[in-house]
């Protein structure tokens, strides 16, 4: 059987098996196997154990049970809440105070955890209530929850960013920093148009509180952003200015946890017993999906199918812009079926190539994929963020409130996208003042 022959099974296998719900780690690596010793080669199956062996013993890959672990120790440390009920003392006074203070707070979980499914869980069990009890229209309360959450993506430690750059074979420490103006761009448009809608549609969001709050309470519950603070600059600082690789960070990023844990007196044998369990269970997931994607793509790769994909864009008159275009809306629906760092194992290696023939830098296109899988993240009617939230809707509120909730939230992703495809030096600008 010829090579495009093969190519094009493997691509209508996936695809259906995908549609089909089964899991994609096995889909992927049981449908190489299958595919290279029944049509291909049976010899080839080398090619795929070395290429997965090769991915295990990277020491990059340690950083991603250390973010995760360090993530699960954070949820357990009871600093999430005290930073929501410092947000409420300082911002509720303020129209769109609570929608405001929920999007700060997810920008600071984003540069704690990285983890998009603990910021949107924590807050639509925290802040969701209290807004919907003040009068805040449903479709903001579940758009901004959503929205915001989505920022571990970008923001760093980001474990997709790590994923990204073992994948790609960039600096890991780059590409972290790389996400940090993206993630707070996004933020900013957040927040301007919360407060568009506070002042424009007055009915969507109540008056602020009218209970004063005396500044001496108001300067006491600064202590809940003390350790938060501590934890970010330990992490990213470390990084920054070179202290510190980021597998090493990542571990100072769990010490850290743990001695935030124990301050809130949280720290106890049973919250540990369960978060290393939670890591476990999350580690694993990742790994292999990474093991059925690298084997996946080493067979796509043998059978000649990056050589083909790259002959056939250079025979196409178009600008690299069209292409680059191209590539983020295959990112974008994919963001809606798969996980990201089922994406980022499948595409990276077929895309890269044709992002070096085109001249674009790495680092840039790192920062572009991971905004393209957010906003996949939050595309109605499948992104992964919609149904995070939906275990904690009240009853009263259907999915479709969610639907229309994230639709603003979406077209301000795309916006950013946009910004951040015009300017690429947004993106470049705090990893080059990093290396320098």
């Amino acid at each position: 059987m010829t090579p495009n022959l093969i190519l094009l099974i493997m691509f209508g296998g996936l695809t259906l098996l995908m549609l089909s719900g089964l899991p994609i780690a096995f889909v992927l690596g049981g449908l190489s196997l299958l595919l290279t010793v029944t049509l291909w080669n049976p010899d080839a199956v080398v090619l795929m154990v070395l290429q997965v062996f090769d991915t295990m013993h990277s020491e990059a890959m340690l950083g991603i049970p250390l973010y995760i672990l360090m993530a699960s120790i954070l949820q357990r440390s009871g600093i999430i809440e005290a930073l929501y009920e410092a947000m409420e003392l300082w911002f509720g006074r303020v129209r769109g105070g609570l929608a405001i203070g929920t999007v700060v707070i997810c920008v600071v979980m984003a540069a704690m955890t990285g983890v998009v499914g603990a910021a949107v869980t924590a807050m639509a069990v925290l802040a969701m209530p209290q807004m919907l009890k003040r009068g805040y229209d449903p479709k903001l309360v579940t758009g901004t929850i959503c929205a915001s959450g989505t920022l571990g993506i970008l923001i760093p430690p980001s474990v997709l960013t790590i994923v990204y750059a073992v994948t790609a074979q960039v600096s890991i420490g780059k590409m972290l920093i790389a996400g940090l103006m993206p993630g707070l761009l996004l933020a900013t448009l957040y927040i301007a148009y919360i407060i568009a809608v506070a002042y424009l549609k007055p009915g969507a969001v109540p008056p602020g509180a009218t209970e004063r709050v005396p500044l001496a309470r108001k300067l006491a519950s600064l202590k809940a952003l003390i350790l938060p603070a501590l934890l970010i600059v330990m992490i990213l600082g470390s990084i920054f200015f070179g202290v510190a690789t980021p597998t090493e960070a990542a571990a100072v990023g769990v010490f850290g946890a743990m001695v935030s844990a124990a301050l809130c007196r949280r720290l106890t044998l049973g919250g540990l017993r369960g978060a290393a369990v939670e890591t476990l269970k999350a580690t694993s997931m990742i790994l292999w999906i990474t093991i059925g994607a690298k084997a996946y793509v080493a067979i796509f790769t043998g059978l000649g199918g990056a050589d083909t994909l790259l002959n056939f864009i250079r025979t196409l008159d178009v600008h690299p812009y069209v292409v680059l275009g191209v590539m983020m809306l295959i990112l974008i629906f994919l963001g809606t079926v798969l996980d990201e760092i089922g994406i980022i194992l499948l595409t990276v290696p077929v895309f890269l190539p044709i992002v070096r023939l085109l001249g674009f830098d790495e680092i840039w296109f790192g920062v572009l994929y991971a905004l393209t899988i957010q906003t996949g993240y939050i595309s109605p009617p499948f992104g992964y963020t919609l149904f995070y939230i939906k275990g904690p809707l009240p009853p009263h509120l259907g999915m479709g409130t969610v639907y229309r909730g994230i639709l603003p939230f979406l077209y301000l992703q795309i916006l950013a996208l946009l910004i951040c495809a015009a300017f690429p030096g947004l993106v470049t600008w705090l990893p080059a003042l990093a290396s320098g």
